[in-house]
């Protein structure tokens, strides 16, 4: 029974240092915290677009200066009573050209919406007697806000009035918006910035897959003996890149037709209509995945060639993953805030300059910044593609075990 029992440790033993010492129990350590990193960058970004969206967004009172400084009054009082982060938008008040009870008054309330400065969501317009609402698309609960702001400032100026009676009678009217507004096209901008984002990772990550099936039967050894290991790494990236874009076209066919068949689904996309145009939205999102999948591709093969195995090519996908994560984040940041500093350093560094460029499509109508950063990034990907083939060369005629291997033997042969 001892022996038995000594001979169960030993095997205990060679299964557990044998399970531990690799790079794939590595992976499998940091499993939650891959997880809390997607979740914490992801949450962070649509957190920061949120509020920059919130922040543009105005409630507007056109009226005369002495109307507007009641409602003004009754909204210092009122909003405090709000708890942080539901807050209604900030009242700013505009000075109307026309008289208050004119047909002119009404032609400004509505050529508001219009303000590429602020994000409109209703404004208060007319005579204390007689206000006006005009309402934005999702805005009613904003409105309320206003009315209630309308009929403090009128029962501040009158007396005797139950408590139950209002003083005055609001005329609503719902406003159909005809261009996109500011949080619309910011929420676009990181929706795509995401799914450019996770695209990449994904179908970029497929390299690293099929280079090391073929190391392990063998097959790398083949083509590097009829061709040279330099066109060998340009195929398959090519190629894979073929399969990313027809993966693409399927997804987006399914999600066109999907859009095409909702009713009405033009008018709930022209509060998310980017500034450049669907059209070429659509265009440079293609051209800027495929420089994100270039440039991420060849840096995956370049680092698999110097990996024997598929738990190596792990270990040292690790780390571009990570950095891959840390790209998105500046690149969120970027997005959040547009014409800051971060935003520049975001759209210049080459591999986050595809995901921060898609996200300024969204918002910023010029067209050459992206035909200069389109330049930039293909600049960088032959430099990429040049530097990654020589270096997958290298890995793959190398000999004798890797750096990994080496490092499995000796904590190996210190546990025995």
């Amino acid at each position: 029974m001892t022996s038995h029992f000594r001979q169960a440790a030993v095997i205990a033993r060679r299964d557990f240092i044998a399970t531990v010492a690799t790079p794939a129990f590595l992976m499998f350590l940091l499993a939650p915290l891959f997880m809390l990193m997607f979740a914490l960058v992801g949450g962070t970004g649509a957190r920061m677009i949120a509020d920059s969206g919130d922040d543009a967004q105005r409630l507007v009172i056109l009226a005369d200066a002495d109307y507007a400084a009641r409602i003004e009054a009754a909204d210092a009082r009122i909003r405090p009573t709000f708890p942080l982060g539901i807050a209604p938008p900030a009242l700013e008040r505009r000075s109307p050209v026309h008289d208050v009870s004119g047909a002119g008054t009404e032609a400004e309330a509505r050529a508001l919406f219009s303000d590429s400065g602020v994000d409109v969501a209703a404004v208060l317009y007319g005579s204390p007697d007689a206000p006006r609402l005009l309402i934005g698309s999702g805005s009613d609960r904003y409105a309320d806000y206003l009315a209630l702001l309308a009929e403090t400032a009128a029962r501040d100026v009158r007396s005797g009035v139950p408590p139950g009676d209002a003083v005055t009678e609001i005329t609503r009217e719902p406003f159909e918006r005809t261009s996109a507004t500011i949080g619309g096209q910011q929420s676009l901008g990181f929706t795509a910035l995401f799914l450019l984002f996770l695209l990449t990772l994904l179908l970029a990550g497929q390299t690293v897959s099929v280079l090391a099936e073929e190391k392990g039967n063998k097959v790398i050894e083949i083509l590097a003996a009829a061709v040279p290991l330099e066109a060998v790494f340009l195929g398959k990236l090519i190629g894979l890149f073929g399969v990313a874009l027809l993966f693409i076209a399927f997804w987006g066919g399914i999600a066109m037709i999907g859009l095409a068949a909702v009713p009405d689904s033009r008018a709930t996309m022209v509060a998310f209509d980017p500034a450049i145009g669907f059209g070429p939205f659509l265009a440079l999102g293609v051209l800027y995945f495929a420089m994100g999948y270039l440039l991420l591709g060849a840096v995956f093969l370049a680092v698999g060639g110097q990996a024997n195995s598929m738990r190596e090519i792990q270990m040292l996908s690790l780390p571009i993953t990570f950095f891959q994560m840390g790209m998105f984040g500046l690149a969120s940041a970027a997005a959040a805030s547009p014409g800051s500093g971060l935003a520049l350093f975001a759209e210049l560094f080459p591999f986050s300059s595809p995901f921060a460029m898609v996200a300024k499509g969204a918002s910023d109508p010029a067209l050459w910044p992206h035909l200069a950063a389109i330049a930039w990034q293909l600049l960088w990907v032959s430099i990429t593609i040049a530097l990654g083939a020589r270096w997958f060369r290298k890995g793959v005629l190398k000999s004798g075990p890797s750096v990994f291997r080496r490092l499995g033997q000796a904590l190996r042969g210190k546990a025995a």
